[in-house]
C-alpha cells in the first residue's frame, strides 16, 4: 500500500484578522505540486513507523506524528477490525517547516491510504472533516486540488474557472526552518483587502499577496534572496509559500522551469529545488 504526500503551496494568503483564541482568519488558495513524500505501509502484528529521506532527521517515529494520529483516530472511529494494525515507512523528501504542509499532506496521504484500503465508502469531504481536527491545513491536503480556503483555512471551496492545472512549478527553500507560530503572531495586524480570484486568474493572482512574507523575511532573510533570484528568471508569478521559507515560481512552459532549476542549482548548491506541475 502506498500515497503521496503531496506537497502544498499557498498561491495567495491575505491575513484578514486576528481571532480571539490565537488563530487568525485567513483567505488563501492552495494548490498542489504533483510530487512529495511517500508513504508505504503493510498489515501487521503491530503499529510502526520508520521515517526515512533526506529530512528524516530529528522528526518522531512515535505516537506523536501526524501520520499515526490519523491511523489512532480512524481505528477509534471505525474500528479494529476495519482498521489494522500497520508498519509505516514515512520517506521524508520535502522539508520540515517550510510552509509546503509537509506534516499535513504526509497525515492527509495516511487517511487516503486507509480510506482506499479500509474504509471506501468515505468520500473526501467526509475524510476531510473527520482528520482536520489535527491540523487547519490537512482538509485542503486530503483531496489535494486546487481550492479556497478560508476562516483557519479549512473551511474550503472550489474555485470556479480557475484552469491552472499542469501549470509548471519550481518549488525552493533555502534549507532553513520557519515556525508558523511566531510568524503569524508577527503579522503586523492591517488587514490589506480579500482575495479574489475570478475570470482573469492570471492578474488576480500576480495582483494578490502572501500577507505572511514580510514577518517571515524578518526572520529568514534568504527568503528575500529566493525570491529575488527566482524572480530575475522571469515566471509569470514568484511568491514565498505559506508561512515560509519555500518560495514558488509559475512558469508557461516546463523548458522554461527546468532551466530555472538547473540554474539555481548552479549558482546554490545549499538550496533544496523540487521542479514539478500543478495537481
Amino acid at each position: 500500500m502506498h500515497e503521496t504526500g503531496w506537497a502544498k503551496i499557498n498561491l495567495a494568503l491575505h491575513v484578514r484578522a486576528r481571532r480571539p483564541d490565537g488563530y487568525h482568519d485567513i483567505e488563501t488558495l492552495f494548490a498542489f505540486v504533483d510530487d512529495g513524500d511517500t508513504i508505504r505501509a503493510t498489515v501487521a502484528e503491530a503499529d510502526a513507523l520508520i521515517i526515512d529521506g533526506e529530512f528524516a532527521e530529528g522528526l518522531s517515529a512515535g505516537s506523536d506524528n501526524l501520520v499515526m494520529r490519523v491511523l489512532a483516530l480512524l481505528r477509534a472511529r471505525y474500528g479494529a477490525d476495519r482498521v489494522p494494525p500497520l508498519a509505516v515507512t514515512l520517506t521524508k523528501r520535502l522539508p520540515v517547516a517550510a510552509g509546503i504542509g509537509g506534516g499535513s499532506a504526509d497525515a492527509a496521504a495516511m487517511a487516503r491510504l486507509i480510506r482506499t484500503h479500509f474504509l471506501p465508502e468515505l468520500g473526501d469531504a467526509t475524510l476531510a472533516r473527520i482528520v482536520s481536527p489535527l491540523g487547519a491545513d490537512i482538509a485542503a491536503c486530503v483531496a489535494s486540488t486546487t481550492c479556497l480556503g478560508v476562516g483557519t483555512g479549512e473551511e474550503l471551496s472550489a474555485v470556479s474557472g480557475l484552469r491552472i492545472e499542469g501549470t509548471p512549478v519550481l518549488l525552493v527553500n533555502p534549507r532553513q526552518p520557519v515556525a508558523t507560530g511566531p510568524v503569524f503572531a508577527a503579522w503586523d495586524g492591517i488587514d490589506r483587502g480579500p482575495l479574489y480570484i475570478g475570470a482573469d486568474h492570471r492578474a488576480q493572482l500576480i495582483g494578490a499577496r502572501n500577507d505572511l512574507q514580510r514577518p517571515a523575511t524578518a526572520a529568514c532573510p534568504a527568503i528575500a534572496d529566493v525570491l529575488l533570484e527566482l524572480g530575475a528568471l522571469r515566471p509569470w508569478l514568484a511568491r514565498m509559500s505559506g508561512s515560509g521559507a519555500t518560495c514558488f515560481a509559475l512558469f508557461d512552459a516546463a523548458a522554461e522551469r527546468d532551466a530555472a532549476a538547473a540554474a539555481l542549482r548552479e549558482q546554490h548548491l545549499d538550496w533544496w529545488l523540487m521542479a514539478g506541475a500543478l495537481r
